[in-house]
């Protein structure tokens, strides 16, 4: 059975791709937004490694498209959110967003109600 959840590195690489949209959502670009967003430094071979087992969840999709002669005529492998992506990061939200709702030391703060 294939998991349909998301761990929070995986959620923060699906909301990047969404961000950077079908021209510039490949792993280099996404590695660098991530650096940008966190502060953080990360692998290739980590960014790589989780968009693979993003496609393979369904959650993603790819596809190979033009080669530049800025990068030694390769191809980008340009990734993009499913329908199921979508719908997973929907319900990730909403679960985060009704705990924090829940949490009385900040639902205040935030405009928030606790139940």
């Amino acid at each position: 059975m294939i998991e349909t959840r998301l761990g929070d590195f995986e959620e923060t690489l699906m909301l990047i791709v969404g961000i950077l949209g079908e021209e510039e959502a490949y792993a280099f670009r996404i590695s660098k937004a991530f650096e940008q967003r966190t502060g953080r430094s990360i692998s290739i071979g980590a960014v790589h490694s989780t968009l693979d087992r993003l496609e393979t969840k369904g959650f993603l999709r790819s596809a190979l498209k033009n080669a530049t002669s800025e990068r030694g005529d390769r191809r980008k492998r340009i990734f993009d959110i499913t329908a199921l992506g979508k719908r997973v990061l929907k319900e990730s939200m909403e679960f985060k967003v009704a705990l924090w709702k829940d949490y009385p030391a900040f639902a205040n703060k935030l405009g928030f109600t606790a139940i």
